[in-house]
């Protein structure tokens, strides 16, 4: 359990605790996440492979009374929607690698139904972050160090390195060993360890909230999230 509260995502531990310092607008807006048991489905997408994006890793975050429970890792692969044809001319049902196409809105909504569809969880709230809004985090404290050495490299690019591609064709010459989930959570405590220093802290808060305002880091229902790190605050999900 501390392995999962402390390496839960980026997403969650560093990124969202920005959003406080400027919306305090929505900070009574959406659905109360502080009680009870609550599901955040997160998804991980490249933002520019396609229209609005292509999830290519998601987890569901588990809180149980407001604090950071467990995750569960959901891959895209084999996933599709139970109704929704594909977007973009594409064949077949609608994959979860491909919902966002036709709108981040509508998107979002058929990722939540995707994962109920094939896994039973239930999302409350669901967020989209962006590579890009991951790298300028990133660039804004570096160097960034990944077990002890310092690293150039893209987010996307520190999962790649880990990453196996198992069940990907072609991935016999793959140098990674782990899991994708594994190798998110190996960039993960490199953010929550850079997090532990007062001034880069700051300084990430400050590049998370212009992500947001970017549009890198989307939030659905609005104010979800800001009012769970109003009432938990950082170092109870950290």
């Amino acid at each position: 359990m501390k392995r999962t509260k402390k390496l839960i995502i980026a997403i969650l531990v560093v990124i969202l605790i920005g959003l406080l310092a400027v919306i305090a607008g929505a900070l009574f807006m959406g659905p109360d996440l502080t009680y009870e048991d609550k599901n955040i489905l997160v998804l991980a997408s490249d933002k520019y492979e396609q229209s609005n994006g292509g999830v290519d890793m998601a987890y569901m975050v588990h809180l149980e009374n407001g604090s950071l429970a467990n995750y569960t890792p959901v891959y895209p692969g084999e996933m599709y929607h139970p109704s929704q044809p594909a977007p973009g001319g594409l064949g077949g049902n609608m994959m979860l690698h491909d919902c966002l196409w036709d709108g981040l809105d509508s998107g979002m909504q058929y990722a939540a139904e995707i994962v109920e569809y094939h896994t039973g969880m239930h999302a409350d709230a669901v967020v989209v972050v962006y590579d890009e809004g991951i790298d300028n985090i990133i660039d804004s404290i570096r160097p960034l160090y990944v077990d002890g050495e310092e690293t150039t490299l893209s987010a996307t690019d520190i999962v790649r390195e880990n990453d196996a591609y198992n069940g990907y064709p072609g991935n016999e010459n793959v140098q990674g060993t782990m899991s994708r989930a594994d190798a998110v959570m190996v960039l993960t405590k490199a953010l929550s360890n850079a997090s532990k220093d007062p001034t880069k802290k700051s300084t990430m808060v400050e590049a998370a909230v212009k992500e947001y305002t970017k549009g890198n880091i989307v939030m659905k229902p609005d104010g979800s999230f800001t009012r769970l790190l109003a009432t938990k605050g950082f170092e109870n999900i950290a």
